[in-house]
C-alpha cells in the first residue's frame, strides 16, 4: 500500500465516529454461492459435451475453465459494510470507501441495473446497489445518519434529493415487510 492510500485509511479510521460496531451486508454469502453456482454449472456442461463427443483436451478444458472464472469474476458481489461515519465496498481486487459525513454528491446512475454513487470531501467514491441498503437496514442508518450530518454541515451540495428518494423508498419497503409480517397483505 503506498502512503497517500495508508495516509488516506487512517484519516477515515481516526475520524470515524460512533458505537465502533460494523454493519455488513448480510445476503452477500448467499449471493457469493449463488455466483459460484452460476459459474460452475456452465463448466461442468461444457466439460460434460466435450468429454461425451472425445474432444476433452487440455487446451479447451482450461478456456472452460478461464470462462467460468470469468463469469464468477462478474457475478460475485462486492461487500458492502458501514461503520461510524464510513461506508465501504470490497470487490475481489480493492476497496472503496467515503466518509458519510463529508459526502459531497450522492447520485443514482440508471442503466441496466440501478447504481448509487457516493463521493465525499476527501476524493473517496463508492459506488454500490441500492438494494444492498434496502436488504439491510443498518447499512441505511449508517449512510442516512452520516449524509444528513454532511447536509447539515452544508457539504452535501448535490443529492439531497436522491436521499429522500431512497429514504421515501426504504419506508415504502420497510412498511411493506411489516404488513406482510403481521398478515395485513
Amino acid at each position: 500500500m503506498d502512503h497517500r492510500k495508508g495516509a488516506r485509511r487512517q484519516s477515515l479510521d481516526s475520524g470515524a465516529e460512533g458505537s465502533g460496531q460494523v454493519s455488513n451486508d448480510r445476503e452477500r454469502t448467499r449471493e457469493r454461492r449463488s455466483a459460484v453456482g452460476r459459474a460452475a454449472v456452465p463448466l461442468l456442461m461444457l466439460l460434460l459435451v466435450d468429454w461425451g463427443s472425445g474432444r476433452l483436451a487440455l487446451w479447451r478444458t482450461v478456456s472452460w475453465l478461464a470462462l467460468a472464472v470469468l463469469l464468477f469474476v462478474v457475478l460475485c458481489p462486492p461487500r458492502v459494510s458501514a461503520g461510524g461515519n464510513w461506508l465501504a465496498s470490497r470487490g475481489l481486487v480493492r476497496e472503496q470507501r467515503v466518509r458519510t459525513d463529508l459526502l459531497v454528491s450522492i447520485r443514482v446512475l440508471d442503466g441496466i441495473s440501478q447504481r448509487l454513487l457516493l463521493r465525499d470531501s476527501q476524493g473517496g467514491r463508492v459506488e454500490i446497489d441500492p438494494e444492498v441498503l434496502l436488504r439491510n437496514p443498518q447499512l441505511w442508518l449508517r449512510l442516512n445518519e452520516g449524509a444528513q450530518k454532511a447536509a447539515a454541515d452544508g457539504l452535501l451540495l448535490c443529492g439531497q434529493t436522491a436521499l429522500r428518494r431512497l429514504a421515501a423508498r426504504m419506508d415504502r419497503e420497510t412498511a411493506r415487510a411489516v404488513f406482510k409480517a403481521s398478515g395485513l397483505d
